[in-house]
């Protein structure tokens, strides 16, 4: 569709993404200049993943592992993207806790399979979102049937990913069929929808991100007039969306409580960013929405902040 797309794959204990994909640079480097981390890149598509740092998968305790992801998201150089994907691992645990508290979060795409079993975990899921004001957008239901001598065949039962949609509200359910074919290309390096994408399978992912788009477009016309810069009074405005109530934010005391691993030491917690080295009269170049409750805000330096409203 032509959209500048990241993928973050935030699996530290079982990474997934150095064997789906074959990027010619299969280690991730850091520039000298500003020691950011530069992706690796597979058919235009930037790639960050604990696989590709050379140790393969994590042996550590969950406070690391949260200051791994917070790292790996929030230093490297994505460059302008329309969307970053992030492939969270199963469960509500630190990774997904950190990832939706460090970056704000416009949609969540629920996977699940057939199975009751699935469907108990998956609710947890969906309630943490909701929790965290993330919008379900999507279902997939991942080996869900196959295809032999003209019938379709449920192996694992029917009905898990309906339950989900039904529940918990969420508009669209996308199924996904058990096929040699597709376990393979997975394992080789070289993804279904590009092996053969007019195929059935590469419809269906073509239909779930047509769906994903139109939804985090209709997201983000809801708060694109919730914030923006006052340069009359030199204040950031914020409309609470739903109601009548507004508040004013200092944009240098915006600045300064920039949280992000530019600003703060991930390890030890110490302050980078010190309250002299911020103007009082600095004003914010652009403001725009990211998600339902957060904003990104571009500076004068070039530094772009991404500020909850929560």
């Amino acid at each position: 569709m032509g959209a500048r797309v990241g993928i973050f794959d935030a699996d530290v204990y079982g990474p997934s993404l150095p064997t789906m994909v074959s990027p010619e640079n299969r280690l991730l480097e850091m520039s000298p200049e500003n020691k950011t981390i530069l992706p690796a890149e597979y058919l235009g598509v930037k790639l960050v993943s604990f696989g590709f740092v050379g140790q393969g998968r994590a042996i550590m305790r969950g406070p690391m592992v949260s200051g791994v992801i917070n790292q790996l998201l929030t230093t490297a150089e994505w460059g302008e993207l329309d969307y970053l994907v992030i492939d969270m691992p199963p469960g509500t645990g630190d990774i997904q806790l950190t990832l939706c508290q460090v970056a704000p979060l416009t949609a969540a795409v629920i996977v699940t399979t057939p199975q009751k079993l699935a469907f108990i975990d998956v609710a947890k899921g969906v309630r943490m979102f909701s929790k965290l004001k993330v919008p379900c957008v999507a279902v997939v239901e991942n080996m869900c049937y196959f295809d032999a001598d003209g019938k379709r065949y449920y192996p694992f039962g029917k009905g898990s990913g309906a339950q989900v949609v039904q529940q918990f509200g969420i508009p669209h359910l996308f199924d996904l069929p058990i096929r040699s074919t597709l376990s393979a290309s997975g394992d080789s390096g070289m993804p279904e929808v590009v092996a053969d994408p007019q195929g059935e399978v590469a419809r269906t992912f073509q239909n779930l991100g047509v769906c994903v788009v139109q939804q985090c477009a209709k997201i983000r016309q809801q708060v694109s007039t919730a914030v923006f810069y006052d340069k009359l009074i030199r204040a950031i405005r914020v409309r609470v969306p739903g109601s009548d109530d507004e508040f004013f934010l200092h944009p240098a005391t915006v600045r300064r409580n920039d949280r992000s691993a530019q600003s703060v030491d991930e390890w030890t917690g110490d302050q980078k960013l010190q309250f002299g080295d911020v103007p009082e009269d600095i004003e914010p170049e652009d403001v725009r929405p990211m998600g339902n409750y957060a904003v990104s805000i571009t500076w004068p330096d070039g530094f772009s902040q991404v500020s909850a409203l929560t």
